[in-house]
């Protein structure tokens, strides 16, 4: 009774929220029994390996350098540096062409050792750096800064923000005026680490910016939910919260990752429930935003491509980044640990991301 009780309660928010029954006479009955199915039993679970196969090109000779996807990792500073280079690093090993890392000058040098397959810029600058300056230096500096980023913007399919960024005022400054030009120029960006405490802190960044993904962790999530609905994270109608908080803030998707990764773009809620690792050593997330900044950018190209006339489920690129990118981290996770048991470091489950790709798309 009370499982039974539960998915009641799901199926009536998920039809309040698309407006059905009541006052609103016009809906249709298929539309009432869309949503009653959309929130009832296991059809919250996304169609994973489905998803993959479409939306993963195929290798033929007749591609060139970049049309696999060209994401760039605006993250990295004298603390943190391993973060970026595993976002970075996942995108390349999942298939796309080109990587870029915007990050600060103390951390490029330790990120370009780490990999000389990553396009490394060491254009951001930290509070310590201009202390000593005044305001129009400063000033002057974010629009060198904003500049420098500015050259290469329209190149991206997909930025991802966040991995490492620290939490330096004037980075951060700095970074929000990324975000901005990057929503005017329509390139889609992933926001995770540090660039969810500075959405979170400063919502209009993103509310109502459609491109956005945000990949919150429990702690992350909480915070979130406590500035956008003033209320404690709700575990039993997971689902709903999470719908209402993407619809919320303006039909942004949100990835909340746990157990099962929830993720909803404020007009449906799917669940990627795929065993992954019970080793839980850090990076993990930073694999997730590079896989989902990839699939993402494949996505929207199946869509321009075919004109949206395609038959998988859903049709939102975020959607389909997100399903896709969490599937492919948690399969990879769990051939790692197969292997290498409580010794699975991140590095590992990134060697297996082709793997386990090719085991759901052969590339030949």
């Amino acid at each position: 009774m009370l499982a039974l009780s539960a998915v009641l309660r799901r199926q009536q928010f998920l039809i309040r929220a698309l407006g059905v029954g009541g006052s609103h006479g016009g809906i249709s009955h298929h539309r009432t029994m869309q949503a009653v199915k959309c929130m009832s039993g296991t059809s919250l679970e996304a169609d994973a390996d489905s998803i993959l196969r479409a939306i993963t090109p195929t290798l033929d000779r007749s591609r060139h350098k970049g049309q696999a996807g060209k994401v760039a990792v605006v993250g990295g500073c004298r603390e943190y540096t391993g973060a970026p280079y595993f976002a970075a690093i996942s995108a390349l090993k999942i298939g796309a062409d080109l990587s870029h890392v915007f990050c600060t000058k103390d951390a490029a040098p330790v990120i370009k050792s780490y990999s000389p397959e990553l396009i490394v810029h060491p254009v951001l600058e930290e509070s310590y750096s201009v202390s000593d300056l005044g305001d129009e230096d400063r000033r002057q500096i974010t629009s060198e800064i904003l500049a420098e980023v500015d050259k290469w913007m329209e190149r991206f399919d997909c930025m991802v923000i966040g991995p490492g960024l620290g939490r330096d005022p004037f980075l951060l400054e700095c970074v929000s005026k990324i975000m901005k030009h990057a929503r005017e120029s329509n390139v889609p960006i992933v926001i995770d680490g540090d660039g969810l405490f500075l959405v979170t802190n400063s919502i209009d960044l993103i509310s109502g910016y459609p491109l956005a993904v945000l990949t919150p962790n429990v702690n992350e999530y909480k915070r979130l939910v406590q500035k956008v609905l003033s209320s404690d994270i709700d575990d039993q109608d997971a689902h709903e919260q999470v719908l209402s908080l993407a619809k919320r803030i303006g039909g942004v998707t949100i990835l909340r990752k746990g157990k099962s990764d929830i993720i909803s773009d404020g007009e449906i809620v799917q669940s990627v429930s795929i065993y992954g690792s019970p080793r839980r050593c850090g990076g993990q997330g930073d694999i997730l935003s590079g896989s989902v900044a990839v699939f993402l950018s494949w996505a929207r190209q199946l869509i321009s491509a075919t004109e949206g006339n395609f038959t998988i489920s859903p049709t939102n690129p975020t959607m389909l980044g997100c399903i896709a990118g969490s599937a492919l981290l948690r399969k990879a996770a769990s051939l790692a640990f197969e292997n290498k048991k409580r010794s699975t470091l991140t590095t590992d489950i990134i060697e297996y991301l082709g793997r386990s790709l090719e085991d759901i798309c052969p590339a030949s």
